[in-house]
């Protein structure tokens, strides 16, 4: 970056983090309706963020559901478009007496910042704003031509974006699109994610008698609907974590030794694992490491069961009903209406005596990768050696974020994916906080980005 963005960036560093604060304090809960005025309420004051960085034409755009904050600057004629997209909704809070403060009152400690949406993904979008705003009040332009789509529903699935996108095609149209709302590989280890796995959710529910019985007069006479559960449940996966749902793995690619030899230098310290998440050994997939079952293979993974007494004491009945929650992370080529197709498959060849099973698919989305090489990537990777010190990893993140694939199909512009967040920051857990030394380096890593890509155009 030049001198002129550098001193701005140190001079208003205090208020872009007071700003951020007011962002996080702001309780923007997409998945519940108690939250709807605070949905709006963050839109809005997203908007204005916006107006106030030197952005034009910023709208913010009902849908559906929570509306799409819009804004823009194109004065950079002959240079890339770039798309920068991010989410202001966050994750429920719960559970509260986790927290060491509250959720959304968020505080600085030891260079962290902790509030809900800290770094998922409010403090990420913001270095992007914050870019922006430095170009714009120092040198008068930005080397590129940018976009903003800002959503208020990526943890919800984004169940309107994709008919948003459809809608607004040519007004979103870039060259790439530039995505922050991940965790670096590890602290002090930049990354670029070239590759992220799909969704696919679903809840099964089995109904059993009309209402709980005296396990004493019917127990054993009448089929359990938890027992049930249990039983199709357990018959998804054998012992050695391989999933044994017929068809499956048929467009999985299997590990090369290339793969395995280029991931080799990203492997995580097991016993560290073990210690951070206080278990006594990690479990998985025969045959894969700790980093290959969590980034390259597909999962089958038991979110929550429900079913039968859960008060205090025993309640000795037949359940009259019971239900669980199942997500599958996908890879390569999964698609997640046809994994769905043969989960229900094996549900009906499975179908325990004596109940009713229904199955609703909630979630899907398709794996997505770019390759390394890509120019766009290449230039990433140029911005983060000049804003951390040293060159990025490239990685597939083990997590799921489903509109990238849609932006990627529906606008058919790749998407590079600049995360300054960490692993261990609790992302949708208590506590979840941002290391404030990656808001730094993030912003200046996006300055050089964006002169990268000015290069990249002058040099074609």
């Amino acid at each position: 970056m030049t001198d002129q963005v550098k001193s701005y960036l140190e001079k208003e560093r205090a208020r872009h983090l007071d700003e951020v604060m007011a962002f996080v304090r702001i309780p923007s809960v997409s998945s519940s309706t108690e939250h709807k005025v605070h949905m709006k309420e963050a839109a809005e004051w997203l908007a204005d963020s916006l107006r106030r960085a030197g952005l034009e034409h910023v709208e913010v755009m009902q849908t559906n559901g929570h509306p799409v904050v819009y804004g823009d600057w194109l004065h950079a004629p002959g240079k890339p478009t770039a798309l920068v997209y991010g989410h202001y909704d966050v994750q429920p809070a719960e559970p509260l007496s986790e927290w060491n403060t509250p959720p959304f009152e968020p505080v600085i400690r030891d260079g962290k910042l902790y509030g809900r949406g800290a770094t998922d993904d409010k403090a990420q979008l913001y270095t992007h704003i914050k870019t922006v705003e430095a170009f714009l009040r120092t040198e008068g332009r930005l080397p590129v031509n940018i976009k903003f789509c800002l959503e208020g529903e990526e943890e919800i699935a984004s169940p309107n974006l994709a008919p948003f996108l459809e809608a607004h095609a040519e007004r979103l149209a870039a060259d790439l699109i530039v995505i922050s709302d991940g965790p670096m590989h590890d602290e002090g280890v930049p990354s670029i994610c070239c590759g992220l796995r799909g969704l696919c959710g679903f809840q099964i529910d089995i109904a059993g008698p009309k209402n709980d019985l005296h396990s004493g007069l019917y127990g054993g006479g009448v089929a359990n609907p938890v027992s049930a559960l249990v039983e199709l449940l357990a018959s998804m996966k054998d012992t050695d974590g391989t999933i044994t749902i017929e068809g499956f793995y048929d467009k999985v690619r299997p590990l090369t030794d290339a793969d395995r030899e280029a991931s080799r230098p990203l492997e995580l310290d097991d016993a560290k694992i073990c210690s951070e998440l206080h278990v006594p050994e990690l479990y998985g997939e025969k045959g894969y490491t700790f980093l290959e079952r969590t980034t390259a293979r597909p999962t089958l993974e038991i979110n929550g069961i429900y079913g039968g007494h859960q008060g205090e004491g025993l309640k000795p009945i037949v359940p009259s009903s019971a239900g669980a929650k199942v997500s599958c992370r996908l890879v390569d080529e999964q698609d997640p209406d046809e994994i769905m197709a043969l989960i229900k498959r094996h549900i009906d060849k499975h179908q325990p005596q004596g109940v009713t099973v229904s199955v609703q698919q909630s979630h899907r989305g398709k794996p997505f990768f770019i390759p390394p090489e890509h120019p766009y990537i290449q230039a990433a990777a140029k911005a983060y050696e000049d804003g951390f010190g040293k060159p990025p990893v490239y990685i597939r993140s083990g997590g799921s974020i489903p509109i990238v694939e849609v932006f990627y199909r529906l606008l058919g512009t790749p998407v590079v994916m600049m995360d300054f967040g960490l692993p261990g920051e609790n992302m949708h857990g208590p506590n979840e906080h941002f290391h404030l030394d990656n808001f730094d380096k993030g912003i200046a890593t996006l300055c050089r980005y964006w002169q990268e890509l000015q290069l990249l155009s002058e040099q074609a």
